[in-house]
């Protein structure tokens, strides 16, 4: 179908109340830039779910940072939007005006030359993300060994995407009177990665849809066309077949598998979520810079970034939005980080 004759039946829906969630962060931000919503009927819902790593990261782990930028002889290395999160107390760019030693990085590949200038100096990697960002931190690993650097460290918070999604399908709960999620928008990189099977599984399970889609703005059309389609059918349809492999990609998932096992992990919002994380193997061990334990979180006074997160309310509906909490000024994760749903709903107005 094209795009025009595809618009037209999205705009003349009619039909039962689709609830549709993009699990990635990356599909939230390229959603708002190409005014999709503004494209749907009433009858057409997107909401945004976990997918984005910085917000889904509790305050136990950016207090832990803090701590560590703030020891003699360690640097924190971290990307930008994670600098701004804040912990309990304070945020890394806090901790940094105070004396911290924080580095802000575009690749973690950065760290290792820094970590072979100077030696004296341990250099602790913030690593977060999904699966799509783990072969990375794995080939990180693998140069430091290479290279004979012993004052690299990760503090990792890694999760990993189809146990969250079941822990969503699970609580798929009416909320306030909205009707549930009806299908999801599966996350495009993650699945050039790990591929199909666990998808396939989730949606036998649920009976719910799932479409793998790339990220443009045509692409994220045709997935919600389908899977206003397929509402109430299980199944899982892919619609980026030249990034996106039935079995995904086997050498990145042995390079993660080499360093990494599975673990439970704490997510916003959604506390102790059993086998959705990774941790460092222990014959690995001397490279974790305390990460096990991590789990504790705090939100800000009237932030509902959680409820968020779990596609319960919309931005719009957290009584801090816009007013004191914007993207100069975030209150809550959300807000921070440029695939957030809160950050993507202001820009977007």
């Amino acid at each position: 179908m094209n795009l025009e004759r595809m618009l037209e039946a999205l705009r003349t829906y009619d039909g039962p109340a689709c609830r549709l969630m993009e699990v990635c962060g990356t599909h939230t931000a390229s959603i708002v830039k190409n005014g999709i919503p503004s494209l749907l009927p009433d009858g057409i819902q997107l909401v945004s779910g976990p997918g984005c790593p910085v917000c889904v990261t509790v305050t136990s782990y950016i207090d832990r940072l803090v701590e560590l930028c703030l020891e003699d002889h360690t640097t924190v290395a971290a990307f930008g939007d994670l600098l701004r999160v804040r912990g309990s107390k304070m945020s890394l760019a806090e901790a940094k005006s105070i004396g911290g030693h924080v580095q802000m990085v575009y690749s973690p590949m950065e760290m290792l030359d820094a970590a072979k200038k100077d030696k004296g100096q341990r250099f602790v990697f913030a690593a977060v993300g999904f699966e799509t960002t783990m072969p990375v931190y794995a080939v990180l690993m693998k140069e430091a060994l290479q290279r004979n650097l012993s004052n690299v460290r990760l503090l990792t918070s890694l999760k990993t995407m189809p146990e969250v999604i079941r822990w969503l399908c699970r609580n798929n709960e009416k909320t306030k009177g909205r009707t549930p999620i009806t299908g999801f928008i599966a996350p495009g990189h993650v699945c050039a990665v790990t591929g199909l099977s666990e998808y396939r599984k989730i949606a036998e399970e649920t009976g719910l849809p799932f479409i793998v889609s790339g990220f443009e703005g045509k692409e994220l059309l045709a997935a919600i066309y389908g899977l206003v389609r397929e509402r109430g059918r299980g199944g899982v349809w892919n619609f980026y077949p030249e990034v996106v492999r039935e079995e995904g990609n086997p050498k990145a998932e042995e390079a993660v598998d080499e360093f990494f096992c599975t673990a439970d992990a704490a997510w916003r919002g959604m506390g102790i979520i059993p086998h959705s994380g990774k941790l460092l193997r222990p014959e690995y061990a001397f490279f974790d810079a305390g990460s096990s334990g991590l789990t504790k979180d705090q939100v800000a006074d009237g932030c509902r970034c959680p409820e968020v997160l779990m596609g319960r309310i919309r931005p719009t509906e957290c009584p801090l939005f816009g007013k004191v909490c914007t993207p100069s000024s975030p209150h809550g994760s959300c807000m921070v980080s440029q695939e957030g749903s809160c950050y993507n709903f202001y820009i977007g107005r």
